[in-house]
């Protein structure tokens, strides 16, 4: 007869520590917007999601749109968060793999609230950094885009291996964002209705990011960067392996081409950029590793 009172108990308390954790953690008017394919690890995954419900300021949601089906491994993940926050967690289901252009362009119209957070969902949030960029758009009602440095570690986690800094003024952003991305993805929080009115993500492959930046800086948007690390990002020898070869090297001359008619770049910024990526992309592993740590960070 005692079975029955102590699974009674225990689901009441998890209920009340449900009903508890916005107020606990002090639950913010903002959204979390990811995409998750089948290719991603389940343990990764379920690393990220920890450091999300370790914030010490809470989303008021994470909309996790399903880019195509997933494996079993990752439904176990997402099952097990879902059970525990399902007042938090919002799924956006789409039938086939898109892309993450067009899967973030669907997320981000299921999104209840204006202030909405980017995540990958292999990389892990730094305990504070919600509550950090929440504190910078009070202080600045008029800002569209913020962003911070990324800390890239080591496959298994053991490694630092480069700090991703980008810059941090307006002006600077302007400028910087003519050669390469002027900000870490991953770090950054945005008005919904800035990313809209700019044309929303786009099917990009390899530039769905740079190439939003860019309408943005078109439409107006008032941006900046954080001084300091906000995410820890997986960046072993498998991406330094994913950026190479000349089918990547197409995507990228692609993009830039994309970036180019929009007329923010010319046609200097897009020739150098794209000879540059040539060599960074047909060049060895081991000395793509080495301009990615030494030249490129």
């Amino acid at each position: 007869m005692e079975k029955p009172k102590e699974e009674r108990d225990k689901k009441e308390r998890k209920k009340r520590e449900r009903e508890n954790l916005c107020t606990r953690s002090r639950c913010g008017k903002f959204s979390v917007l990811m995409s998750l394919y089948r290719g991603e690890k389940a343990v990764y995954f379920n690393r990220c999601m920890e450091s999300l419900f370790a914030q010490t300021l809470l989303p008021a949601e994470i909309i996790i749109v399903l880019d195509g089906e997933i494996t079993k491994e990752l439904w176990r993940v997402l099952d097990h968060f879902r059970k525990q926050y399902p007042e938090l967690i919002k799924i956006v289901p789409l039938s086939q793999n898109r892309g993450l252009g067009v899967a973030l362009a669907k997320g981000i119209v299921h999104c209840s609230n204006e202030l909405v957070a980017r995540m990958d969902t292999d990389d892990i949030a730094r305990p504070k950094r919600f509550e950090k960029q929440i504190a910078e758009f009070k202080k600045d009602g008029g800002l569209d885009i913020l962003g911070g440095y990324i800390r890239e570690f080591s496959e298994d986690g053991k490694r630092t291996i480069s700090i991703r800094r980008v810059p941090l003024t307006q002006p600077e952003i302007a400028r910087y964002q003519r050669q390469r991305s002027a900000f870490n993805h991953v770090t950054v929080m945005y008005k919904k209705s800035a990313v809209l009115r700019a044309g929303n993500y786009q099917d990009v492959p390899l530039m769905e990011d740079s190439f939003l930046w860019v309408r943005m800086l078109k439409t107006g948007a008032k941006c900046k960067n954080m001084g300091e690390c906000l995410v820890d990002v997986r960046a072993g020898d498998a991406m330094i392996k994913r950026r190479g070869g000349y089918s990547y090297f197409k995507k990228y001359r692609a993009g830039r081409k994309k970036i180019l008619e929009t007329g923010y770049i010319s046609r200097w910024d897009y020739n150098k950029t794209v000879f540059v990526q040539a060599i960074v992309a047909m060049i060895p592993k081991w000395l793509r590793k080495l301009v990615y740590i030494k030249l490129l960070r």
